[in-house]
């Protein structure tokens, strides 16, 4: 039987960012389905308990400043900490994922999603910006205009929705969070974990 995992994230997320390439490769290895699910994070953390950044105390920001120079280093994926377009709202970014998932299937969602969170984290532009999100898609291979104009149906918003609801039931309070035979794993860091997991 093929082994699931359930993948809950933020596209705006940078941890999201620091683990989506070795998540995908791993998922790959051990030839294990991902169930992609981008979820509104901010409603996920209203009801979990979170704060968004720029509510949380000085001492948390400026650590996790540290923390994201220290992985971005290790793991020799490019960073910028202070981004031109951030805080930025994940949710055209999600939906457009979404779009893509129903249009083209999970792999290409896995490829728009990094190419999305590269272009916040790497490239200085707007994944806020629906013409930035065509373009995105657009250099993926996809018909970026289109895709858009899907991410926009109330079935995708249904969609986005429903992951939401799936977060929450599932008590994710962060991005991001993977769950694997029932058991939920949160942040990048916790990859060997969900490795092991992959092999049982």
């Amino acid at each position: 039987m093929t082994k699931v995992c359930q993948y809950f994230f933020a596209p705006q997320s940078p941890w999201a960012y620091l683990g989506h390439e070795r998540f995908v490769a791993l998922a790959a290895k051990y030839q294990v389905q991902v169930d992609i699910k981008p979820c509104d994070i901010g409603k996920v953390f209203s009801i979990s308990g979170g704060l968004p950044l720029a509510k949380r105390a000085p001492q948390r920001q400026a650590y996790r400043l540290v923390e994201l120079k220290r992985w971005s280093e290790h793991l020799q994926i490019p960073l910028n900490l202070n981004p031109a377009f951030f805080p930025v709202a994940g949710d055209p970014a999600a939906k457009l994922i979404i779009a893509t998932r129903l249009a083209h299937g999970t792999d290409a969602a896995l490829k728009v999603t990094g190419a999305i969170m590269r272009a916040l984290w790497t490239e200085e532009r707007n994944i806020g910006d629906t013409a930035t999100l065509a373009a995105v898609a657009q250099e993926c291979g996809h018909d970026g205009q289109a895709l858009i104009k899907t991410s926009e149906t109330s079935s995708v918003q249904d969609e986005y929705n429903r992951y939401t609801d799936e977060a929450v039931a599932a008590n994710v309070f962060g991005a991001p969070w993977y769950v694997v035979d029932g058991e939920g794993y949160w942040g990048q860091d916790r990859l060997d974990f969900v490795e092991r997991a992959f092999q049982k």
